[in-house]
């Protein structure tokens, strides 16, 4: 069996996630570990190994997704963790945070900008 892509999607989601993403892999053994390797395969082996964007770029995208999604907080701060992770500013997320009001709405960017300061809080970022 060819388990290129679950290796190199384990780089990508060490790389972004770090121990979140190993976590959120961990809690789904009990329940659907399928779930954790589709996540590793697919979304980390397969489309974040793509060479055209960079990992910030790809993390910029994926927290504003959960935002205009809503209801995806849990996820929001695996991926803000993420965007963090990767190198970007704090100011930076709070401001696509900000554009994207006209878009969304008030209670969409409130639940991202609240996910944001407990993961700021969490890491000791002050802005």
């Amino acid at each position: 069996m060819d388990n290129t892509r679950f290796i190199k999607g384990m780089e990508n989601l060490k790389a972004v996630d770090g121990k979140g993403g190993d976590a959120v892999i961990q809690s789904l053994q009990d329940i659907s570990p399928d779930l954790g390797k589709y996540i590793i395969e697919f979304a980390f082996g397969d489309i974040y190994s793509r060479p055209v964007l960079s990992l910030q770029e790809r993390e910029m995208i994926t927290i504003v997704s959960l935002l205009t999604a809503g209801g995806c907080e849990p996820q929001l701060e695996v991926h803000i963790n993420g965007a963090l992770n990767t190198g970007i500013e704090p100011v930076k997320i709070v401001e696509t945070f900000l554009q994207c009001i006209p878009y969304t709405g008030f209670p969409k960017v409130l639940n991202a900008i609240f996910t944001a300061k407990k993961v700021f809080q969490e890491r000791n970022i002050i802005l």
